[in-house]
């Protein structure tokens, strides 16, 4: 069922104007410092996520961008959840392959510390839980040192707080980017396109699906707002 009631500003006429053009979906290599997941580390990531003595029957999923529209995984059930000490932030970079260039590098979204977000929560096949497990790690942590690692969360939905696995930005990381305002990432979103797509367009679709889930993110509705006017201004005069 779909909840959107209000008409977003940022719209497929505009992520049009930033499209590649051409289409590479290879892995590019690992930036300096990082190298590529083995199955031996998927194994052992697996094997310490499970290891707990509380471990639940149900595995459920925390999303809170991409993992939204592109879940990379199979589900059984899908429901909106509230993660409290956690919100969404462009805070990862810099993306200069598949959604930026080294001129006009991309940022992506991360759960960073403090306050809450609202988001998708996936309950995995019980069967194939370790399978899907695997596609997510492959999908969000294909080089290490990882710089967002999986961790537990207890998030809530409806009656129900659920334990669920989602991926936190480690501040440590060289990968952090903080001090940002949201003029600055607007700046960013309307320019940085890469090999597979643009920022603009990672945009749309996160704001897109969660307005369609009933999820209203005002951070996320300005920055579609102003990313829109930028993109107007340069190609629509």
């Amino acid at each position: 069922m779909l909840f959107r009631t209000r008409q977003m500003r940022l719209t497929p006429r505009h992520v049009a104007h930033l499209q590649p053009t051409t289409i590479d979906v290879a892995l590019p290599k690992p930036p300096v410092g990082m190298r590529e997941a083995t199955q031996a580390d998927y194994d052992a990531a697996i094997a310490h996520l499970f290891s707990e003595a509380d471990h639940h029957e149900e595995t459920w999923v925390f999303a809170y961008g991409s993992l939204i529209w592109r879940p990379a995984c199979d589900y059984v059930e899908v429901r909106t959840g509230r993660l409290h000490g956690w919100h969404r932030r462009f805070c990862l970079g810099w993306n200069t392959g598949f959604r930026g260039s080294p001129e006009n590098p991309g940022l992506m979204l991360a759960l960073d510390r403090g306050g809450a977000c609202n988001g998708a929560l996936y309950r995995l096949p019980p069967d194939t839980r370790d399978e899907n497990v695997q596609k997510l790690l492959e999908r969000e942590m294909s080089w290490l040192p990882s710089s967002f690692p999986p961790r537990w969360v207890k998030v809530k939905s409806g009656d129900r707080t659920v334990r669920a696995l989602t991926f936190c930005i480690d501040r440590h990381s060289g990968r952090y980017v903080a001090g940002l305002s949201e003029e600055q990432i607007a700046d960013m979103l309307a320019t940085a396109t890469g090999t597979r797509s643009s920022m603009a367009d990672y945009l749309y679709s996160t704001v897109s699906h969660l307005e369609d889930m009933g999820i209203h993110d005002p951070h996320m509705w300005r920055l579609q707002h102003m990313v829109a006017e930028r993109i107007e201004a340069v190609y629509e005069r």
